[in-house]
């Protein structure tokens, strides 16, 4: 069987990917920057892991020995204005280092852009696959539209917006035409692409069996969901500036992803006749799902907490005025830390249960109108807000997204750290440790902060005072929690 290599390893698609190759037996390496965002997945033991980054070439070419089919999943949307510069040149990295490795095959997920009236997304998207086909490796771009599953981008904004808005006015966008796909039939077309006996170059697009404009997708959800028909009322001077801005505001997808998801859907969307795909792998037996279908699947996942990857499990850009996640305790920086202790005779393992359910529909344990301000003046900013929840509503795993923290380190049982994604001039972390000592549970609950510049240290004496409201009351109703659960088991 092959060895692969897959890219993006911690992202919504990647993620799920793994799991697919690992049923089909594949020899599988991933790619990631950081070790310890997988860590916690199901799969990783079955893995080999390679820590690299694609703007280094040897350590792409470490990645990429003895691979023979390569899947390029890296996706630089977030990463500011140049965004598609930064995807057109480690695209180019990439394919340089495999052709020095020898990769018989590249594997590219792109998006459809057969519209003349393109945008920068999706040009950018185009623009990559071109650039991955720059040496002599062949490049099998698979190209898709709007892909729907529990935890896409995508999903989350369609869900949010038709659960949220009875009535809502929108841009005339949302009468162009797109071909959703679902997510278990982009994973069928990727694992059997990996499968083919001989190298493949070409363009091939990949959509679901119907063609529709964002307002049906819109009016089939409430339907599903058993909502009322949705209201919606077109406005022309409505741009995908403005449109980004309300969805960062309205849905759990920030602005910044929200906008050029808009961008996007400026154009429409639709597989090419001429691009397709059905000569090289044949539809699914059971055929291509439907978008109703799609979505009641999504939805029993949500419900039944059971969503593998969500779009948020992907790194998420800083303030520019924030310093790297990893750089060192000697940078120079001052360190703020606020440190409450609590001691109690509630078992620890029922604190920590508590602890582990922090965040998302459980919330903060208390003062939720400040956090609520903190998460909605963050939305502002254009930050992540609090709409992000959890993946899981009890479980938490090392790089799961929390609302605007990420968790950075998890010992189960004993510790939880929590590194802060909010738009700050500077870094934070809240931190959670539960032992024995003494025939006691000893609670330590620790915030810290470390200020970029005066603005920082500003930032730290403004919020200071909403500290004694916040924190003493967190860790009180931690241990709360930990009792009441504690006497109802």
């Amino acid at each position: 069987m092959k060895r692969v290599l897959v890219t993006g390893a911690s992202g919504y698609v990647g993620g799920r990917l793994i799991k697919e190759l690992l049923l089909k037996g594949f020899t599988i390496r991933i790619m990631v920057r950081d070790i310890r965002k997988v860590s916690s997945q199901p799969w990783f033991s079955q893995v080999e892991v390679a820590q690299a980054s694609a703007e280094n070439p040897q350590e792409l070419d470490s990645a990429l020995k003895d691979i023979d089919t390569a899947f390029y999943l890296i996706h630089s949307i977030n990463t500011g204005t140049n965004f598609d510069e930064t995807e057109s040149r480690i695209a180019k990295n990439f394919a340089e280092a495999a052709e020095r490795q020898k990769v018989s095959q590249i594997i590219y997920l792109g998006g459809i852009a057969n519209d003349k009236n393109i945008s920068k997304h999706l040009k950018s998207r185009a623009q990559t696959g071109l650039s991955l086909a720059s040496t002599a490796v062949p490049v099998m771009e698979i190209r898709a539209g709007i892909i729907i599953g529990s935890g896409s981008a995508s999903f989350e904004m369609l869900r949010h917006l038709t659960h949220r808005l009875p009535i809502m006015t929108t841009p005339k966008w949302v009468l162009n035409r797109t071909q959703p796909i679902a997510i278990r039939d982009v994973l069928w077309y990727l694992v059997q692409a990996g499968s083919l006996t001989s190298p493949i170059s070409g363009v091939f697009d990949i959509g679901g069996p119907e063609i529709l404009t964002y307002e049906e997708m819109m009016q089939t959800f409430a339907k599903i969901s058993g909502l009322r028909k949705r209201w919606i009322v077109k406005i022309p001077v409505l741009t995908p500036a403005l449109s980004s801005l309300w969805i960062g505001l309205v849905t759990p997808v920030p602005t910044s992803i929200a906008k050029p998801l808009v961008n996007s859907l400026i154009s429409e969307v639709v597989a090419d006749p001429h691009h397709s795909i059905d000569s090289i792998i044949p539809r699914p037996a059971h055929g291509l799902i439907p978008l109703a279908t799609a979505i009641e699947l999504a939805l029993s996942k949500i419900s039944s907490n059971d969503v593998m990857t969500r779009w948020s499990d992907a790194n998420t850009p800083t303030a520019p005025w924030a310093k790297a996640q990893s750089d060192p305790s000697w940078s120079g920086e001052k360190n703020y830390v606020d440190r409450r202790v609590v001691f109690t005779d509630v078992p620890a393992e029922n604190v920590w249960a508590a602890i582990e359910k922090i965040g998302g529909d459980q919330g903060w344990y208390g003062a939720g109108y400040l956090w609520y301000l903190r998460g909605l003046l963050d939305r502002m900013l254009g930050g992540v807000g609090l709409r992000r929840g959890r993946r899981d509503p009890i479980h938490l795993r090392v790089g799961d997204s929390l609302d605007f923290w990420r968790v950075e380190e998890i010992v189960p049982g004993a510790k939880l750290r929590l590194y802060a994604e909010m738009i700050l001039p500077g870094k934070a972390w809240l931190q959670f440790e539960v032992s024995h000592k003494n025939g006691k549970t000893e609670v330590i609950q620790e915030a810290s902060f470390s200020p970029r510049g005066l603005g920082g240290q500003m930032y730290w004496l403004v919020v200071s005072p909403f500290h004694s409201l916040i924190f003493p009351t967190m860790i009180r109703n931690i241990v709360k929690e930990g009792r009441r659960a504690r006497t109802a088991a």
